[in-house]
């Protein structure tokens, strides 16, 4: 399988997955759990960015910006993660999970990033 298509693949399931935030996030809202809304917010970036990536299968290429942000933003939200696995030992399996889930998706959203064309500005995905 070539790097351009394994990328469509990995794109095709965290779209999916991201996207499938939006069954948690209706029903929470649904129901209007108080204790929530921080979780809430998340679900509805993150079900917003994958219908973005499942867009950018199409042309991975033109979307390398896009890509690198899904990347670095699940480094990041893996990082706020692991600190609060540390500070909360009750949830901290569920915790570190996640984290090991949100870094896998960024290693491969990275590792499988479309080359820069030539006059292209720099982006982040080749940092």
């Amino acid at each position: 399988m070539n790097r351009e298509r394994a990328l469509k693949v990995v794109l095709v399931l965290v779209g999916l997955l991201f996207s499938a935030g939006i069954y948690p996030l209706a029903t929470s809202l649904w129901k209007l759990n108080k204790s929530d809304y921080g979780d809430d917010m998340m679900l509805s970036l993150y079900f917003a960015l994958g219908i973005f990536l499942l867009m950018a299968v199409r042309n991975p290429s033109a979307n390398r910006s896009l890509i690198a942000f899904a990347a670095w933003s699940s480094f990041a939200h893996g990082v706020v993660m692991a600190v609060l696995a540390v500070h909360i030992p009750s949830e901290r399996g569920g915790l570190l999970g996640a984290v090991a889930g949100l870094v896998i998706i960024g290693v491969a959203l990275i590792a499988l990033a479309p080359a820069k064309q030539p006059g292209e500005w720099p982006s982040a995905a080749g940092a």
